[in-house]
């Protein structure tokens, strides 16, 4: 039996595959097995794969079902202790999983546990380590443009990310996996909300490093899976009482991103009214995953909205004075309106 399973979903990844890949079977343990789960590439990425490494265990999917299926379909076959789940367009470094493994097995509330991630193009800044997720629900990368040489220590954060993360495989069943319905982004978020719901915590470990080929991209349909997967995810892990107080804090969250849309993508304006429309359709159905979810609680959602932030990290999405000034409108309401749900939400 190996010790770990690492599991590698592939969409058209065929130019990074042999690089990561490469990396996983001359850099990792040799008592771990490797999955790729390849999502109806066009690419020849499976044939390719199979080709140059047939040590690998290739599960093809006929339709492209999306980041979270097609992960819980490795997980369902993986035969290791240990999930481990990277992207495609990475490269490790050596000895990347022990330590990963090691905070897992040093703290049975540790959930999740996430690399430092770097950024493949630029080795000495930092990709992320871990995700900072605000208190509305948007995330972000946490350190992202950092030196290499900066988080240091293992550290609580308020999610992994999904490009290189590990979990012990029974927690990992216990959440429920991915939620498939979420397609692609945010499930890294809503997976570690459900670990904090469920009462444990998530971690980031630098002495485990990757290297990720990151860019902020935006393609048609990122900003509606993106804001649609967020609205789930509050309905999902939040009580009704909690959703009402934070009725002005999501409205300035909507500015925030109604904001972005008309500045980065006014073409793309119906893909935000596609999000909402989204959610009036699968009412039903997200109230059902609303049950499923609320009965992992184990924690109050005070605890849960404590270990997120009230800032966002607008130099992320670009340079100039816009970011600036969104830091000094938006960062004292932020922060005002964190406060007072805290201060309200005594359950």
């Amino acid at each position: 039996m190996p010790r770990a399973s690492v599991i590698v979903v592939n969409h058209n990844g065929r130019g990074y595959l042999e690089g990561c890949l490469r990396s996983l079977l001359e850099r990792g343990g040799g008592e771990d097995e490797v999955i790729l789960v390849d999502n109806c590439s066009t690419d020849g990425s499976a044939e390719v794969v199979e080709q140059l490494f047939p040590q690998i265990r290739v599960i093809r999917n006929e339709v492209n079902e999306g980041f979270g299926r097609a992960s819980n379909l490795g997980a369902r076959q993986a035969r290791g202790a240990y999930l481990a789940f990277l992207n495609p367009d990475t490269v490790v470094e050596p000895g990347w999983l022990e330590p990963l493994l090691a905070a897992l097995n040093a703290d049975p509330q540790a959930a999740l546990v996430t690399s430092k991630i770097l950024l493949l193009g630029d080795p000495e800044r930092v990709n992320t380590c871990g995700n900072d997720v605000h208190f509305t629900g948007l995330t972000l990368c946490r350190g992202m443009g950092a030196k290499r040489k900066t988080f240091r220590a293992t550290a609580e954060v308020s999610a992994i990310s999904g490009a290189a993360f590990a979990a012990r495989r029974e927690v990992f069943e216990a959440l429920g996996g991915f939620d498939e319905s979420f397609f692609l982004y945010m499930e890294d978020t809503d997976l570690s909300l459900r670990a904090r719901l469920a009462g444990y915590h998530c971690l980031c470990v630098p002495a485990s490093v990757v290297y990720h080929d990151y860019g902020l991209r935006f393609g048609p349909q990122k900003t509606y899976l993106q804001e649609r997967n967020r609205y789930l995810m509050l309905l999902k892990n939040l009580r009704w009482g909690t959703l009402a107080l934070l009725v002005p804090s999501l409205l300035l969250s909507e500015a925030v991103t109604w904001g972005f849309v008309l500045l980065r993508e006014r073409h793309r304006l119906v893909t935000k009214l596609r999000a909402y429309v989204w959610v009036v359709r699968h009412w039903r159905g997200i109230m059902e995953k609303r049950r499923q979810t609320q009965s992992l609680r184990r924690v109050r959602d005070h605890d849960l909205l404590a270990a997120l932030t009230h800032r966002l990290a607008f130099e992320q999405t670009g340079d100039g004075v816009v970011p600036r000034l969104a830091h000094l409108l938006f960062d004292p309401l932020f922060l005002l309106l964190h406060r007072l749900v805290l201060l309200l939400v005594r359950w």
